[in-house]
């Protein structure tokens, strides 16, 4: 047996309700980022949402494991490089104000 064999028990429907609930968190964060004027990171969490909906196409039987899960996997890295370049966009300087303090 292979090492994870028991996930093959879970019903198809809780895979479904884990991704759309992912989806419905990343679609809210990049609401609320894009309201913000953080667009980077609106865009970021948009890419996230769209990767769990790829996710969703395996569960639905409208395309094959392999293919959704490299299309998830591409479309979470390019959210990753987003999400940690507008996080840190503005890090240097906080720590040059953190530094500056007595």
């Amino acid at each position: 047996m292979p090492l994870g064999d028991f996930i093959n028990a879970i019903p198809a429907p809780i895979f479904l309700l884990i991704h759309l609930t992912a989806f419905a968190i990343g679609a809210y964060f990049a609401w609320r980022s894009f309201n913000a004027d953080a667009t980077t990171l609106g865009w970021g969490f948009s890419l996230f949402a769209l990767a769990e909906i790829s996710y969703m196409t395996y569960h639905l039987d409208w395309t094959v494991f392999l293919f959704a899960h490299f299309i998830s996997e591409v479309l979470d890295l390019l959210a990753f490089i987003l999400i940690f370049a507008a996080v840190t966009r503005g890090l240097p300087a906080s720590l040059r104000t953190a530094e500056s303090r007595p």
